[in-house]
């Protein structure tokens, strides 16, 4: 299963398709390419796959995506 974590941008380097952000997940700092989101700034929430940037969500949503990673959790560590 694949899946597009968010995350909230902590800075931006570099221009056109060459920016790059970098993400805090709950502590852990990525990198991510803003191509796809040339409209991404610092604060905002990004949906992120496999290092790039698809979409800037709004912290609403973010907190419903955080919400469903945990219940996934408890049901994985649960054995269902």
């Amino acid at each position: 299963m694949c899946l597009a974590v968010p995350g909230k941008i902590v800075d931006i380097v570099g221009e056109g398709l060459q920016r790059v952000a970098r993400v805090d997940f709950g502590g852990v700092i990525k990198e991510a390419n803003l191509a796809c989101v040339p409209e991404a700034k610092v604060s905002d929430y990004v949906l992120i796959h496999v290092g790039m940037a698809l979409s800037v969500v709004d912290s609403e949503e973010a907190g419903k995506i955080f919400e469903y990673l945990r219940q996934i959790k408890e049901l994985d560590e649960a054995g269902i």
